[in-house]
């Protein structure tokens, strides 16, 4: 399993693709495995904030209900309205098409890991 490299990862399995401007948040490949078959996703209203380890919304799959956290400290600028109809694209492309929130960063992020610092991660988690 890859992960992009153009990302950076929390120890919760999120992905944010930084950006001063606009920065996308989404799950992980990992994360999305580990939850099984999604069935509901629930992210915020358009202007909330949110600090760093907070809350923003949960993903519903078949097994389980999972929290989705925070990267950095952030406003929402842009939620994917299209996950609502379609929250089984967080399965087919979490990378792409199931990315989550559109944010303005409040913060720089520098405790975020790479795509390698990640993957070591989750190989010591399946251990």
């Amino acid at each position: 399993m890859s992960y992009p490299p153009n990302l950076k990862y929390t120890k919760d399995h999120e992905w944010i693709q930084m950006d001063d401007a606009q920065s996308l948040i989404g799950i992980t490949q990992y994360a999305q495995e580990a939850l099984g078959d999604v069935v509901f996703v629930d992210l915020p209203e358009v202007g909330s904030t949110f600090k760093s380890g907070g809350v923003f919304g949960t993903v519903e799959s078949v097994k389980t209900v999972s929290d989705l956290f925070s990267p950095i400290d952030l406003e929402v600028t842009e939620v994917n309205a299209e996950l609502k109809d379609h929250p089984e694209w967080v399965n087919e492309d979490p990378y792409g098409k199931a990315w989550m929130i559109k944010v303005k960063p409040l913060s720089s992020g520098t405790d975020l890991m790479s795509a390698a610092e990640y993957e070591k991660l989750i190989a010591s988690e399946s251990h």
